[in-house]
């Protein structure tokens, strides 16, 4: 199952959103491109199949840097 965009927002919405995942000890990983694509898919609704290898690496990326202490390679 692909995973959803679950929250996304311009502005002071997002600067919430990043602060509140940050509070909750959550990663959170910076790149426009990304950002741009993900803001064309709606809410809650599941990523397409075009951006399925960015979101692998990504997720490859991330889950190195918790099973290594926290130095990663970058993506």
């Amino acid at each position: 199952m692909a995973p959803r965009v679950v929250a996304k927002g311009y502005g002071v919405l997002a600067e919430t959103i990043l602060r509140t995942a940050r509070e909750h000890g959550l990663y959170v990983h910076e790149s426009a491109e990304l950002v741009g694509l993900l803001m064309q898919v709606d809410l809650d609704s599941r990523i397409p199949p075009a951006l399925y290898q960015a979101i692998a690496e990504l997720l490859a990326w991330l889950y190195q840097l918790e099973t290594n202490g926290g130095t990663p390679r970058p993506p």
